[in-house]
């Protein structure tokens, strides 16, 4: 017989003794021999890993390093090998290396000082050597000289290179994902969540559209304590002001112009830039610890974080309270913004020439007592609009509503909210610089990426005038408890 594979001979190959056979090795031959009759000598497929080993100690006394666990592949003639790896390397951190401690490369290349290499009996002092194309050699440069030699391979743990968050593992230059293995595509999610998909908070993202009165910084938006990949942006000859939750200024505060940089704030790393252009940026990756607000006097700003759901309706509440419906402007003396010329009489609107119909196609009538009740009963958000814009896209309609009265709202409302209809061509339409009574339903995507005020098609869409307030308070007090 050929020589066992490792681990067969402890158990599948039968021992003979001067006597009889032990009964448990006779069963176990036999049970081996059946085995390898019934394969016919073809392969079985894969064998069966061994459950994993307990994580050794971390490979470094402070600072970080890393632990291994491995396991074994218990597999039967004729059978393949396992598939996958028998080591997992997890990064472990211990507390910080003391000042002055020498770095794990270093200590590696000062255990060959004054020892005779490259065939000679010279003696050299070795530093480590950053500029090699194998950062997880042991490249080692000789001081006083021009030249380095490589040692062979760095010892497991030893950071690729000085101050680098990836480490080296049997030559390869490993990072470790958010599970804290090294080399796992594990990452995390807006939300937080290892491996995730975002379906576990929201995305808010919005424009600020109003303007103040006078120079001033005006409050654009909350940030809440919670929120994860802030990014705020704008065009404007103004800057953005950010003020943490003990209302002192991170930045651009009190007449006084920040440089871009990173700023600590919030338990995070606000990264402020300011482009060619007057554009600027801010970004967090979060969580931030605490709330912030942000400021600006201009309109336009685009701002945008990921909260979880049981946040979104606390941030809403509190950044009503802090202007979405009434902005208290804090006097600031902030550069003014040329005048916008004055818009003309909504009375007497610009005519515009129409070169091809509408191709939409007239509205079925949706009026009557039980339609309102209907929609008043069965809606998230009743409320007087004004419409001041709409884009028609693909297959859906936006409107820019300022709401000027709510009856019913199953969250707050801003002063100025976009209403969705799901095609081109709404029904009941929306005329601009008209005021509606409006029954709307909130939609959340499944991902959690959209949340959106939605107007169902021939939905309840009225054209506000005392009587139909007079209706739809009668509607609130017979929809059933």
């Amino acid at each position: 017989m050929g020589k066992p594979r490792p681990g067969e001979a402890e158990w599948l190959a039968p021992h003979h003794h001067s006597g009889r056979a032990h009964p448990s090795r006779s069963f176990l031959f036999l049970l081996w021999t059946l085995l390898n009759c019934s394969v016919g000598g073809s392969a079985q497929g894969p064998g069966e890993w061994t459950p994993w080993g307990s994580w050794t100690r971390c490979s470094s006394s402070c600072g970080r390093g890393l632990s291994v666990r491995s396991r074994h592949c218990i597999w039967l003639p004729g059978e393949e090998l396992c598939s996958g790896d028998s080591h997992e390397y997890r990064l472990c951190q211990l507390p910080d290396c003391p000042p002055g401690a020498m770095p794990f490369r270093d200590l590696q290349c000062a255990l060959y000082n004054g020892r005779p290499v490259l065939g000679t009996q010279k003696t050299y002092q070795w530093v480590p050597f950053y500029g090699a194309p194998n950062q997880c050699d042991l490249n080692c440069l000789a001081e006083g000289h021009a030249f380095y030699h490589s040692f062979g391979r760095v010892l497991d743990g030893t950071p690729c290179s000085r101050g680098a968050r990836a480490l080296c593992v049997a030559g390869r230059c490993l990072s470790a994902g958010c599970d804290g293995l090294l080399g796992s595509d594990a990452r995390e999610d807006h939300c937080g969540r290892c491996g995730g998909t975002n379906d576990s908070c929201l995305l808010v993202q919005r424009v600020f559209r109003d303007a103040g009165a006078f120079a001033g910084y005006w409050n654009v938006t909350l940030i809440p304590e919670g929120a994860r990949h802030v990014r705020v942006a704008h065009r404007s000859r103004n800057h953005l002001a950010l003020m943490g939750g003990d209302g002192r200024y991170v930045l651009n505060g009190n007449w006084a112009v920040s440089p871009p940089g990173t700023y600590e704030a919030a338990g995070t790393r606000v990264v402020y830039t300011r482009a060619a252009g007057q554009e600027e940026t801010l970004r967090a990756a979060g969580p931030t610890s605490q709330d912030l607000l942000l400021q600006e006097p201009n309109p336009g700003i685009e701002f945008e974080f990921w909260l979880p759901p049981e946040l979104y309706g606390p941030f809403q509440a509190q950044a009503q309270a802090l202007g979405w419906s009434l902005r208290q402007p804090q006097p600031r003396e902030v550069e003014r913004q040329p005048p916008e010329p004055p818009a003309a009489p909504a009375a007497n609107p610009p005519w515009i020439p129409h070169s091809t119909p509408d191709p939409c196609h007239p509205c079925s009538d949706t009026r009557g007592r039980a339609h309102r009740l209907l929609h008043y009963c069965g809606s998230d958000f009743v409320f007087r609009a004004r419409v001041l814009g709409r884009l028609r896209q693909a297959r859906e309609t936006r409107y820019e509503v300022r709401v000027q009265l709510i009856y019913k709202n199953l969250s707050p409302l801003r002063a100025l909210e976009y209403v969705w209809a799901l095609s081109h061509c709404p029904c009941p339409p929306l005329d601009l610089h008209h005021e509606y009574l409006l029954a709307a339903q909130r939609l959340i995507s499944p991902d959690g990426t959209q949340d959106r005020l939605l107007l169902p098609h021939a939905g309840y869409a009225r054209p506000w005038t005392p009587a139909e307030d007079s209706r739809v308070r009668l509607a609130a007090r017979q929809c059933p408890v």
